[in-house]
């Protein structure tokens, strides 16, 4: 039988623009020692360490972790795309949850570069062969690889649906709104609706520029441990992952010849579904979530997948203002990838750092009321798709 894992601490530093950001060695180190610091436990007490990167030499992990500690411990270099973090947290805690070990450190890093997200995509041939000749049969337009993909998502949910540019433009206009009360986020300035709208056009009619993330350099980590161990350390952690579910893509990704599946609906539904029924809690008990926004598009799309409104009632949902304070679930009280930025290795594990201060009602301006359950969704495309539940205990 699987045991209670806890997340005994969390920390993270202030994201950044490619070229202000101190090197990927030390961000990594830093974010692992306030974890620690956080926990209330020193390097010694961890047994196993994941850590998640995308753009980095192999073993980045070690180098990382050894600025932190050095006990010989096992560690393992992760790497799963956009939902890397989320991946080392799911890897960190089954070890914990197996009774394989009693405290483990999921770490999440990434000294990017400037320039658009696409070339998360573009610079990389494998295993994206399938998913670009897909993009290339569905979306018609010279654009990066990353845009054409949501965007095209995007204009697939107005085709279906009748979303138009403007709900996507609430919803990036929301993140602002949530960002300016997070001092770790990289953009604090709000933006109006009107402002969306206004801006850069970089596909006519479905997409500006502030709805795609920007490249971020950045870490974060947590200590995940075992209730067991929680007692004889005299540690209190209040929060505790009661399920977690990764997936993967399935045929309907490429034979729905659905601009929405090839970027992970139907993964991001069948996680979802397996959290709820894990954890015997209904899309209706959640009041706050961090998802993945890697343009508001997918926002959108993902209110849907994870159950928070049905299919084709994400406009009604937004314009309800649901998704935010005052609403049904806030979405990303963190300002989400959008503002908060995007580290690849690093958001999975920033996004448990935002939910574990939410549970603990330790958000300060951005603390949601009432809350007893967090969800979580990291995704990656190539693919996976990590969706966590957090409970307060």
């Amino acid at each position: 039988m699987a045991r209670d894992v806890l997340v005994a601490g969390v920390g993270m530093i202030p994201f950044a623009k490619p070229g202000a950001n101190a090197p990927y060695d030390e961000m990594g180190a830093s974010a692992i020692k306030a974890a620690l610091a956080d926990a209330g436990v020193g390097f010694d007490a961890v047994e196993q360490a994941y850590a998640g990167f995308v753009y980095g030499d192999s073993c980045s992990g070690q180098r990382v972790i050894y600025g932190a500690g050095m006990t010989g411990i096992p560690i393992v270099n992760v790497n799963n795309n956009c939902s890397t973090g989320s991946t080392a947290l799911f890897l960190a805690r089954q070890a914990v949850a197996s009774g394989a070990v009693e405290c483990a450190l999921a770490v999440g890093f990434e000294q990017m570069k400037p320039g658009a997200l696409g070339s998360v995509y573009d610079d990389r041939v494998s295993p994206f062969v399938d998913f670009d000749a897909a993009c290339n049969e569905l979306v018609d337009v010279e654009l990066p690889l990353a845009l054409r993909y949501f965007g095209g998502a995007g204009r697939a949910h107005m085709e279906k649906y009748g979303t138009t540019l403007a709900d996507f433009a609430k919803v990036r206009a929301k993140a602002s709104r949530h960002a300016a009360a997070n001092p770790f986020s990289i953009f604090r300035n709000v933006m109006t609706e009107e402002d969306v709208l206004g801006a850069q056009v970089l596909w006519p009619g479905v997409m500006t520029r502030p709805m795609a993330c920007p490249p971020t350099c950045g870490a974060a980590a947590a200590i995940v441990v075992s209730s067991d161990f929680a007692k004889r350390r005299n540690l209190a952690p209040q929060v505790k992952i009661v399920a977690q579910s990764m997936t993967t893509d399935t045929p309907s990704t490429f034979e729905s010849r659905d601009m929405m599946r090839l970027v992970g609906f139907d993964m991001a539904r069948q996680a979802a579904k397996n959290v709820y029924e894990a954890a015997g809690v209904d899309p209706r008990d959640i009041r706050v979530a961090e998802l993945h926004d890697c343009f508001a598009h997918n926002e959108v799309i993902t209110y849907e997948a994870l159950g928070f409104c049905g299919e084709g009632e994400a406009a009604k949902f937004i314009a309800d203002g649901d998704n935010t304070y005052g609403g049904r679930v806030v979405t990303n009280p963190s300002g989400g990838l959008l503002s908060k930025g995007h580290p690849l290795g690093a958001t999975g594990l920033a996004q448990c750092y935002e939910l574990t201060q939410q549970l603990r009602g330790a958000a300060e301006q951005r603390q949601v009321d009432g809350v007893r359950h967090a969800l979580q969704h990291n995704l990656g495309l190539g693919g996976a798709c990590v969706v966590t539940l957090y409970e307060k205990v």
